[in-house]
């Protein structure tokens, strides 16, 4: 008799037997790849003991790529061919580059066919910031490779909170160009939360504070029980350690009095020179930030952390300007929070820390490496994606959110949003709309993102038609719209025509997507002309529903004027006239006020109709037959 081998639902029948999985924390300064071994998650180090591998691609001379250390020793001689933070660039446009960004590399002029995105002018060629990503992926996973004995089962890879659906996607196309089966893209607060282990706490609600080379994120986090439920989440894709790092070197070039913009390889050197200065100020009260430009010629400048404190401070008071206001948005006070965890190496300046403590009065959890802990959680969640058993600990359910709401747009310019901001995902809603003209056929179907009440104000993400509606009175075809966020934070739309069930959909895959000015701008400016966007679609309404009347009564005489004394006719036609100019104008209340009134008028021609259609119904039937 054959024997079966029983194992519980979930676990490996060979207990033995692993599947080879690892996180990967993608960063803009440094990047890293853990896994777990002996259920025990650890950063996997490179042949010379380091875990951390810099996030910087060196196109060299003979062909080759040099990725990590090799590449950051080259940037100070080879800047234009030397590529580092990259992440800052991932599903961005060529409209989006900041100023000094810009200065550093040499970018390829938007075209029709690139779409605006951006590519890097370097020896080799034009490069796409996925394809630099792929170059740093690919090193890890041949590391994790390496180290593991075997070729990867998947990689859970982590990217930023308030990263939108463009910059998810380029990030995944990255890991796939790079060898690597994405089980999952993380929100990096939500791995850093699962690093710390608060999941064994029975319940919590925690704030991460996640500061880290070129991206900011926060998120507020309620734990019960494994399950980690984002309640909230705010951020900047481009405020990080970079931008300190550019504070301090702008205060020492203004204070050598130079007179000619710096070479790429200068602004490189400089950079640099205040990294190793910041990083000196986070121990030392006084550091000397020193830069050679060659030719023998020297400068430098004694900065003490009181005056680095003072040059940043306005950069620390953002990151708390968001931490506010994700604590409005989840409708918690400072003192509802259990604790801060603090992820990011710039976290590990004296001004951050000093600052979070008088924001919620105590000190924040800064027990693991800051640098490491979104790899771990990555990892964590990577095991248990993969299906292995994970000793010790509960799986775990994380729910993420998006960061902006998701929406159709409707008659009148309007925005239907249909998935609100803070959003808990995966989620798929899904709602009906109608045809506003006779007959119609095709839908054309808008969608965009943003918190603003009118399309202009918000981004466009995608276009896309049903076609095949059957024809009917306005108003009578249901079409039925559904967006669809993955767990990725990916969106799909699909639209069905419930009678005849012809159906339509896309996969939102935009180019580049939406800059951290614009997803900031969009949230504060939906805060600041609320009272204007209420009136504006007060409007957009009345003006939709009175042409919608208007049509409907041309219709209606045109084919049963006759049922109409001449008197009738003509006092209705003048409403009629009366509501069509006022539709022209802005004031809704007089809109709404004639279009009732208009409606009133014409109720007893619309029962005249009605005994009309009723009439030619039975007209030779008999009782039996209606019966």
């Amino acid at each position: 008799m054959g024997l079966l081998q029983i194992s519980e639902p979930g676990e490996s029948p060979d207990p033995h037997t692993r599947r080879l999985a690892v996180g990967i924390d993608l960063g803009t300064t440094n990047s890293l790849v853990a896994t777990l071994r002996n259920a025990i998650p650890e950063c996997l180090p490179d042949e010379a003991g380091r875990t951390m591998l810099p996030s910087a691609v060196r196109y060299a001379e003979d062909g080759a790529i040099e990725v990590g250390h090799a590449a950051l020793a080259r940037r100070g001689d080879d800047a234009l061919n030397t590529i580092t933070s990259v992440k800052r660039f991932m599903g961005r446009a060529m409209s989006d580059l900041r100023e000094e960004a810009a200065a550093r590399y040499q970018f390829a002029p938007p075209t029709e066919a690139n779409r605006g995105s951006i590519r890097i002018i370097t020896r080799h060629g034009e490069v796409t910031p996925i394809e630099v990503s792929a170059e740093i992926l690919r090193v890890l996973r041949e590391r994790a490779e390496a180290t593991l004995g075997g070729p990867l089962y998947g990689a859970v890879v982590t990217v930023p909170a308030y990263f939108d659906d463009a910059q998810r996607q380029a990030t995944k196309d990255a890991a796939r160009l790079a060898g690597l089966h994405v089980l999952r893209l993380l929100n990096e607060p939500t791995a850093a939360a699962v690093a710390y282990g608060l999941d064994q706490r029975s319940e919590g609600t925690f704030v991460i504070y996640d500061l880290g080379g070129g991206t900011f994120d926060v998120s507020v986090l309620r734990l019960t029980r494994g399950v980690f439920e984002v309640l909230a989440t705010a951020g900047d894709t481009h405020l990080g350690g970079d931008d300190f790092d550019q504070a301090l070197a702008r205060h020492a070039f203004a204070s050598w009095s130079l007179t000619r913009a710096l070479s790429p390889s200068g602004q490189a050197n400089l950079l640099a020179a205040a990294r190793v200065a910041k990083e000196a100020l986070s121990t030392d009260q006084t550091a000397t930030l020193q830069v050679n430009w060659g030719c023998g010629f020297d400068s430098a400048l004694e900065v003490s952390r009181e005056q680095f404190e003072a040059l940043t401070a306005p950069l620390v008071e953002r990151t708390l300007s968001l931490v506010r206001r994700t604590l409005r948005d989840a409708k918690l006070a400072v003192t509802d929070v259990d604790a801060v965890v603090l992820v990011g190496g710039a976290t590990r300046m004296p001004q951050v820390r000093r600052a979070l403590t008088g924001l919620f009065g105590r000190e924040p959890f800064s027990d693991l490496n800051p640098d490491e802990v979104v790899a771990l959680g990555a990892a964590i969640q990577a095991d248990q994606l993969a299906g292995n058993t994970r000793e010790g600990g509960a799986a775990h359910l994380l729910l993420d959110v998006i960061p902006l709401s998701l929406g159709l747009e409707t008659m009148g310019g309007l925005v239907e949003k249909i998935i609100p901001r803070n959003a808990t995902i995966p989620v798929a809603k899904a709602q009906e709309f109608t045809t506003f003209k006779d007959g119609q056929t095709a839908m054309s179907l808008h969608v965009v993102q943003g918190e603003r009440e009118r399309v202009e104000d918000c981004r466009s993400l995608a276009r896309f038609e049903l076609r095949g509606i059957p024809p009917m009175v306005a108003g009578a075809a249901r079409i039925r719209v559904t967006f669809q966020v993955d767990a990725d934070g990916l969106l799909s739309v699909s639209a069905v025509e419930t009678t005849r069930g012809v159906r339509a959909e896309i996969a939102v895959k935009p180019s580049y997507g939406l800059s951290e000015d614009e997803i900031v701008g969009m949230l504060k400016s939906a805060y600041a002309h609320a009272g204007e966007d209420m009136q504006a679609r007060a409007l957009a309404e009345a003006r939709v529903e009175a042409q919608s009347l208007l049509g409907a009564l041309e219709t209606a005489l045109a084919a049963d004027a006759e049922l109409l004394s001449a008197e009738e006719r003509s006092a209705l036609e003048e409403r009629m006239q009366h509501l069509a100019h006022l539709v022209e104008g802005d004031d809704h209340r007089a809109i709404a006020r004639a279009a009732e009134d208009l409606n009133r008028a014409s109720s007893e021609f619309a029962a005249r109709r009605m005994d009309r259609a009723v009439k030619r119904a039975l007209t030779g039937r008999t009782v039996n037959e209606v019966l």
